[in-house]
């Protein structure tokens, strides 16, 4: 479990393909929790389960490096 801003404060990508710097968590990651998604980690990749309400998937996209793939049930997320 992950809870972390989606983005730096400049707008790039804080999830990313590959990271450039020792990890801190030693355990794996299976879920991520940012200020505009949910987002499962799944043996497929990153699945959206839950969206920022007025963000669209390519919104959300723009600013995540790997590929999302979207949840049958995408839900809001509830503020």
């Amino acid at each position: 479990l992950i809870a972390m801003e989606h983005t730096t404060n400049d707008g790039r990508p804080k999830i990313v393909r590959e990271l450039t710097y020792p990890a801190t968590a030693k355990k794996k990651v299976n879920k991520i929790f940012t200020d505009l998604a949910v987002i499962e980690v799944v043996p497929e990749g990153l699945l959206l389960k839950e969206i920022y309400p007025e963000l669209s998937v390519e919104d959300l996209q723009s600013v995540t490096e790997p590929k999302l793939l979207v949840a049958r049930d995408l839900k809001e997320i509830e503020l």
